[in-house]
């Protein structure tokens, strides 16, 4: 009789859902679509999963699954599940949002596990091999990775399908076990993706925009759990502030080395227009093809050719050197080029 009043007090809720709540859970629903997509668009397009820990992706897509799982069986989940008999459409869709931002997460977050999957091999890569951090994954632990996550679902599924049918009384501490493993999942993904930063000291492929947004949204989206499911979710919530914290730990490390990298490539770029600088332009181009510093055999006047007398002393020396190694008829005794030549024609 105490769970239908209850059930019953909790349908009237869902019928005056509260228009600052209802806002910002259709924004963290909305702004997790936004979040992934800089991280799903870098790998696409860098054709490569390079520097994302294969360890983060199997611990995040099991944690994703877990806390899916523990939203859809927490008994005031379940009772929003039931209220939409009663319902209307929109105060049916507007109770169950809690439950679509942890589904959208789970979406999301399994993309980007099949996309490592499809893009773990580096000889695929979009960009410079100089880029590439450390040793692509095995295909040995790609297949682990697909394997444990793949086995991690069927198990949940299996065991949730038991207790409905044989004991659903256990529900009730399956779920928030479930929130537990998903928080343990969350808290423990962030730190081989840590090292693995930390070891590159780049952040490769993974996306810096990404965690702009989900590092403040995660603290938004425990807050808007919190509101809906009280200290009773607390293993719903609980997950995001962790992994909220961890992920702003990354988030740090790759903006450091991000910023590093830019000051490197500022530097170089400025080292190379320093050195094209020091070089004295062309102003002058001869017919045989020879710069300034290099001036033809038969240059008129060398000394307009010549920046000091050393200059000048290197072009005459090699001027009267190519002279006298000239093999061409113009300047043979009595050739044309021989300013000795006697031109009267009628000369036998």
């Amino acid at each position: 009789m105490e769970a239908l009043m209850a059930a019953g007090s909790r349908c009237d809720e869902l019928r005056n859902p509260g228009f600052v709540n209802l806002v910002v859970s259709i924004l963290i629903v909305v702004g997790l679509l936004i979040s992934y997509l800089p991280q799903m668009v870098r790998i696409i397009s860098r054709g490569t999963s390079e520097g994302i820990s294969p360890y983060f992706i199997l611990l995040g897509t099991t944690s994703a699954t877990a806390g899916f799982a523990n939203i859809l069986l927490l008994k005031e989940s379940r009772n929003d599940i039931a209220c939409c008999k009663e319902l209307e459409t929109f105060h049916c869709l507007a109770g169950l949002l809690g439950i679509a931002q942890l589904g959208v997460q789970w979406i999301c977050f399994t993309f980007i596990f099949v996309l490592f999957l499809v893009f773990f091999r580096y000889d695929t890569s979009n960009v410079p091999e100089d880029e590439l951090g450390g040793e692509a994954p095995r295909w040995q632990t790609a297949l682990l990775v697909a394997s444990l996550t793949l086995l991690h679902g069927l198990v949940i599924i299996v065991v949730t399908a038991i207790l409905e049918y044989v004991a659903p009384e256990k529900l009730d501490i399956w779920a928030p076990a479930l929130g537990l493993m998903a928080a343990i999942l969350a808290a423990v993904q962030y730190f081989p993706q840590i090292w693995t930063t930390y070891h590159l000291k780049h952040v490769g492929s993974l996306s810096i925009p990404m965690m702009c947004i989900q590092t403040p949204g995660g603290l938004l989206f425990a807050g808007s759990l919190f509101a809906r499911l009280g200290w009773g979710g607390w293993s719903s919530w609980g997950i995001f502030l962790l992994t909220a914290a961890m992920q702003g730990i990354l988030l740090g490390l790759a903006i450091h080395y991000e910023v590093q990298a830019r000051r490197r490539n500022d530097h170089a770029h400025n080292a190379v227009e320093t050195d094209q600088s020091s070089y004295r332009p062309r102003n002058h181009l001869h017919a045989n093809g020879f710069d300034d510093d290099v001036p033809g055999r038969y240059t008129n006047h060398p000394e307009t050719y010549a920046d000091n007398p050393e200059q000048l002393a290197r072009i005459l020396d090699r001027q009267e050197s190519d002279a006298a190694a000239e093999t061409a008829p113009l300047l043979h005794p009595g050739g044309i080029g021989d300013p000795h030549r006697n031109y009267d024609t009628n000369r036998g």
